[in-house]
């Protein structure tokens, strides 16, 4: 008997590791497109309204930022339904509905067309709410309180290495060109697109989460059955419940700064490094660059906090995000430093200078510093919320995303029209606040559970207690 308890415990986690390895194979195949176009749509688009440009497409008036802020505007609204499709649909079959809205938004850049653009990036935002309320409740489902600060790490460096893999093969393909023809355009495209299917079929391979006993699987039936029963209106107005608690109002001013920090590394400094004058000709090149290296720190960090997910357990997640704060701060007064104020707003001159010269090997440093700093938050998030909201992942996972979403509709409206050192100001300020934000949820939850093992240290069981 127990040889055969102990074969069905290797089983489980077997299967649980699997799946979070594969959930985050998928991500990194579904977003090497996404990602990649993110940072380098704003360039292909200016080119496609250059009409002295080979990638001129007449009529075509699309503004990659505004697409970006559609996307983001859908998705802010679009999350608090997303818990009900996920219960009602399951998690797996969620997210492959989800990436083949995504593998749709890639198709649109063979055929550009400025209102197939906005159609499709209002499509995305729906696709990209069920998909990551279903990543976090899989993530959830597939861990415990031991292992979400490993499996989050796992996943967060597996999938974010999409935009390494995008961006390397986007630089050799714009390598030396100062717009982007309608070949270079199609190439990226089509090689984006074949890369996000393949994540998308790979979906299936993913597994049922395993229970880990009787009771266990009896609580999750229910759970499942209860949820399957919910209407849209009765998910909002759980997630509105969790979401006026205490303690999710302070997460989710961290959660509102990491769609801002979220912005600042996907859109805005790539297309400023893109849009400096003082790199030369090779400043398109560099900014995809730029990408490779703010992906590497992205794994960096994720893996890194993987490794040491147990010491993680231990110690707290504060010191993580503290760490995420210190670097952030640190790479935005790199950026300010190094770049001029108009560069995100488009194609600077030889008048328009920085504090100091602006240095590409400085540039891509900060990257690395802006993608590490970035993962330093994410995982911690993506911990918090998985161990110490698994019962109410989904709307936990919801109110993260909506938060997030709603900063970056807002930052990428603002962005094309704001001089970077403004956005700096708003990223640094809101870096601070939600860090003590975080730190003072995290600090509340390991005082109430070193209370209850102090109140338990004589090993005597409640039973016990209760009859005396």
């Amino acid at each position: 008997t127990k040889l055969i308890l102990l074969d069905s415990l290797l089983q489980e986690m077997e299967r649980k590791q699997f799946n979070v390895l594969m959930l985050g194979l998928c991500f990194c195949l579904v977003f090497t497109g996404f990602n990649t176009i993110g940072n380098i749509q704003t360039l292909i688009f200016n080119s496609a309204m250059d009409s002295t440009s080979d990638g001129y497409v007449e009529g075509f008036n699309g503004n990659g930022l505004w697409s970006l802020a559609i996307i983001y505007m859908v998705f802010t609204a679009a999350n608090w339904v997303a818990p009900s499709v996920v219960a009602f649909l399951g998690p797996r079959l969620t997210m492959i509905i989800g990436g083949i809205v995504y593998a749709l938004f890639i198709a649109q850049l063979l055929v550009l067309n400025t209102v197939l653009l906005y159609v499709c990036s209002v499509l995305l935002g729906l696709g990209a709410a069920i998909i990551w309320t279903a990543q976090g409740t899989f993530l959830a489902q597939n861990s415990d309180k031991q292992t979400i600060t490993r499996n989050s790490g796992i996943f967060w460096a597996m999938s974010i290495s999409s935009s390494f893999i995008g961006n390397i093969f986007v630089f050799f393909t714009f390598q030396g060109k100062e717009t982007i023809d309608t070949e270079t355009r199609n190439i990226v495209g089509i090689v984006l697109l074949s890369v996000t299917s393949l994540g998308i079929v790979l979906m299936l391979l993913l597994r049922p989460p395993p229970k880990a006993g009787k009771e266990e699987q009896e609580q999750d039936q229910d759970l499942e059955a209860t949820e399957a029963r919910q209407s849209p209106l009765t998910a909002l107005k759980e997630s509105l419940a969790l979401f006026i608690t205490p303690d999710m109002l302070l997460l989710s001013v961290t959660f509102f700064y990491t769609g801002i920090q979220l912005n600042i590394w996907s859109a805005v400094y790539g297309t400023s490094i893109g849009f400096t004058h003082a790199f030369g000709t090779e400043r398109k090149a560099l900014a995809t660059i730029s990408g490779i290296l703010v992906a590497a720190g992205e794994v960096v960090g994720g893996a890194v906090f993987g490794i040491f997910g147990s010491a993680t357990v231990k110690r707290g997640r504060d010191p993580i995000v503290i760490l995420g704060c210190v670097v952030s701060v640190i790479a935005y007064f790199l950026v300010f430093l190094n770049l001029p104020n108009g560069s995100p707003l488009g194609e600077t001159g030889p008048e328009d200078t920085a504090f100091i010269e602006s240095n590409k090997y400085l540039a891509i440093v900060t990257s690395f510093l802006l993608g590490f700093s970035d993962s330093c938050f994410n995982t911690q998030v993506f911990s918090i919320l998985g161990g110490t909201f698994k019962e109410q992942s989904s709307s936990a996972f919801a109110i993260f995303k909506f938060m997030q979403s709603l900063s970056c509709s807002i930052a990428f409206w603002y962005s094309p029209k704001t001089p970077l050192y403004w956005q700096l100001l708003v990223a640094v300020i809101l870096d601070v606040v939600g860090t003590f934000c975080f730190c003072k949820v995290e600090w509340k939850r390991s005082k109430e559970i070193q209370a209850a093992t102090e109140d338990n240290s004589c090993g005597i069981p409640e039973e016990m207690k209760a009859e005396n």
